[in-house]
């Protein structure tokens, strides 16, 4: 484990999902400052434009005077071949020098939360949304474990988002509930068969994002609709910046147990 006190995630090579945008985007942002030079950014997401704006930002910081090399992907993590796309980048950027493997698992989608869950009669429309939200993550991962294998002097730490929706029932939104959920168990599996490894499962909390937005103004449950409305109005909900600011300082000290479940409200 590694103190705080370091202040630095290591020279890293960190592969983030869903960089484009909201959390995603600013979790790259808040890494490429905890990082030493030498270390590499395989940044992934379905926005190619948003993407490379991120990429051009990232070069003009000090991060990337500093040599911090940043690679975009431009993928659909529901298919295979996003995935593979992925690890290939990967394996391209990794170096020698890389001492630390981070992959943040925070691509996802909110399915579609104006219906209750009689109404998803289509397997193919429930398959879709598991195939980016669950499989995905689960082949990422593995992939790239496979890709990066245990050796010494080399840190790999797994972070997948996750949600109070992994631990608790919101009416209509049973596909969301349902990926953060088995994600969720996905990772506390993960963190019992591969020791060396550290996972982190955490949830991030209400962000003022697109996501939050689009939930607020189509969930079919009026009771959590008015919850929704109500938290963004008294202004409850979180910036990206102020919760991964948590996430970094969980991942710099390092003494979160694997596998666990750690809400931002906990930290």
């Amino acid at each position: 484990m590694q103190s705080a006190e370091c202040g630095d995630l290591g020279r890293a090579l960190c592969i983030i999902t869903g960089a484009s945008r909201g959390f995603g985007r600013t979790t790259a942002r808040e890494m490429s400052r905890l990082v030493k030079p030498g270390s590499a950014f395989v940044l992934v997401a379905r926005s190619g434009d948003d993407l490379r704006a991120l990429q051009a930002e990232l070069a003009e910081s000090e991060a990337g005077r500093a040599g911090v090399v940043v690679q975009c992907v431009v993928a659909d993590l529901g298919l295979m071949e996003g995935v593979e796309s992925v690890v290939k980048a990967a394996k391209e950027a990794f170096s020698e020098d890389i001492d630390h493997i981070i992959l943040v698992n925070n691509a996802a989608s909110l399915g579609d939360v104006s219906r209750y869950a009689r109404s998803f009669t289509n397997m193919a429309e429930v398959d879709s949304y598991l195939s980016l939200n669950v499989s995905s993550s689960l082949c990422l991962t593995a992939n790239t474990l496979q890709a990066f294998p245990q050796r010494p002097g080399l840190r790999r730490s797994v972070v997948n988002i996750s949600s109070l929706c992994a631990l608790q029932p919101f009416s209509s939104w049973v596909l969301y509930c349902t990926g953060k959920a088995a994600r969720d168990m996905m990772f506390k599996v993960l963190a019992e068969e591969e020791p060396d490894l550290r996972v982190l499962n955490y949830a991030p909390g209400p962000l003022d994002t697109d996501m939050h937005m689009v939930a607020r103004s189509r969930t079919a449950d009026p009771s959590i609709k008015k919850s929704l409305s109500d938290m963004f109005s008294q202004g409850q909900v979180l910036t990206c910046e102020a919760s991964c600011a948590k996430l970094m300082k969980l991942l710099l000290e390092d003494n979160y147990t694997s596998g666990a479940h750690i809400d931002v409200y906990d930290v």
